[in-house]
């Protein structure tokens, strides 16, 4: 993980130019410099370097705000520094949203400059490493908080890994429960992101007054009771990513100008009339099928496409039954030191309920049960009697079971379900995946499994 550390300097006054390389030509391994922007994206583009230190004000067009911009759309790792003398606070602020690590103004003092590269240094060196260790443990295939080793999940785990790195906007879909909100959170802590903020924003627990300026932010007199000026999510992940839950329940007006954020990177704050641009990566989840929304005429086509630009979709738990003894045995570790429980098992006939229930709340319901039995139940051992009411009917159904394995009993319920679910729907197949809470590809996948066409 070591590397040499280069610095760029950036000035189009000579005497500073030198004077900053020569002050701290101790401090790095190496220092350039340029005098304007395109000569500073000249030698960026050719050269490594993981610091740049520039004037605000450049000669030419482009100033050195907009090379802050420019260098953090080609290496978004690189640690920027700010100097100026016309300094205003509007311009700090602008700086800083733009990834500025510091903004320091003339005359430069030569012991602060030094003093905020070595912080600089110290903080690359950290980012390096963190995405290292992140690097090594997503190729072991471990992510935080994804437990779980089955061949659905561990695709998923691995279409992370394949799109976590660019700047792709990603849809999750899945059942409610499933873990759409810790997939973002795997997404967005194996980026190059991952240092800046995750900002996850629950679209449907939002009323609709209160929706854009969730999303925009406002100025202060925006509204009736806009006391103060409040940034918006799309202000607060700058940088980083932002994770839109539940993104079929925003209405019709807010669609469009989510769409109009998407494709310009530009916005406005409820009541204001500046242009304030966002680099946040999008990811959003729902539980719903937007094909038929947008055919219902409910969601924008267009939003729905620039939204689907990368897929995912989450299995629900009844398709992942061999993750539930591990998903088990986290929960119980987890919550019998939450509640300053001893540590309790569950005995084999409870964990063969618990295998063969249906579980339409996913991993979320199966997390409350567990949490349930480690709170109530007085013994260390959990038995088939100690879980909750619903589960009693598995309890029969997996008893009765007992004489073929648990694959033929799971398959064969899936089987049955399926067929049930098509009679049922005419054989429409939209309709059919709607009502079993799976997307049509799903759908199209297991009745090529079981022989269903």
């Amino acid at each position: 993980m070591d590397e040499a550390f280069r610095i760029l300097i950036v000035d189009d006054e000579p005497n500073i130019r030198s004077g900053l390389a020569k002050g701290l030509e101790k401090e790095v391994d190496h220092i350039d410099t340029a005098s304007s922007v395109n000569e500073a994206l000249d030698k960026f583009d050719t050269e490594s370097f993981q610091i740049v230190i520039a004037d605000v004000r450049l000669p030419g067009d482009r100033d050195g705000l907009e090379l802050l911009s420019l260098i953090q759309q080609r290496e978004p790792n690189t640690t920027m520094i700010m100097i100026t003398a016309h300094g205003t606070v509007e311009m700090a602020v602008d700086a800083m949203r733009r990834g500025a690590f510091d903004f320091i103004t003339k005359p430069v003092d030569l012991n602060l400059i030094r003093q905020q590269v070595a912080k600089a240094v110290e903080h690359h060196r950290l980012q390096t490493e963190n995405r290292f260790l992140k690097d090594r443990l997503a190729e072991a295939g471990e992510l935080p908080n994804i437990i779980g080793n089955c061949q659905a999940l561990n695709d998923v785990l691995r279409q992370i890994r394949q799109v976590a790195d660019t700047d792709a906007t990603i849809l999750i879909h899945g059942e409610s429960g499933t873990g759409k909100e810790l997939i973002a959170r795997a997404i967005h802590d194996l980026s190059k992101r991952s240092t800046y903020p995750f900002i996850p924003v629950n679209l449907g627990a939002l009323p609709v007054n209160l929706l854009e300026s969730e999303l925009f932010g406002h100025e202060k007199g925006a509204f009736t009771g806009a006391s103060r000026q409040r940034p918006g999510c799309f202000e607060q992940s700058m940088r980083g990513t932002l994770f839109l839950d539940e993104i079929t329940e925003i209405p019709m007006k807010s669609q469009v100008d989510l769409l109009r954020v998407l494709e310009t990177g530009q916005f406005t704050r409820v009541g204001g009339e500046a242009i304030l641009t966002s680099d946040a990566r999008i990811v959003s989840a729902t539980n719903r099928d937007i094909p038929q929304l947008v055919e219902d005429g409910s969601f924008r086509e267009d939003l729905y496409y620039r939204l689907n630009i990368i897929p995912i979709e989450v299995p629900p738990l009844r398709q992942r039954r061999e993750d539930i003894v591990l998903l088990v045995e986290h929960f119980l570790n987890y919550f019998c030191t939450r509640h300053h429980r001893s540590l309790k098992t569950v005995d084999n006939e409870a964990l063969q309920v618990l295998i063969s229930a249906n579980w339409p709340g996913n991993v979320r319901q199966l997390r409350n049960v567990i949490e349930r039995l480690v709170v109530t139940v007085g013994s260390d051992n959990i038995s088939a009697d100690d879980l909750p009411a619903e589960l009693s009917s598995v309890a029969r159904n997996a008893s009765a079971s007992k004489a073929r394995s648990l694959a033929e009993v799971t398959e064969e319920a899936e089987k049955e379900a399926i067929l049930n679910s098509l009679a049922a729907n005419d054989f429409h197949r939209e309709q059919t995946a709607k009502v079993l809470g799976v997307s049509v590809r799903t759908l199209h996948y297991k009745m090529s499994r079981y022989g269903l066409h």
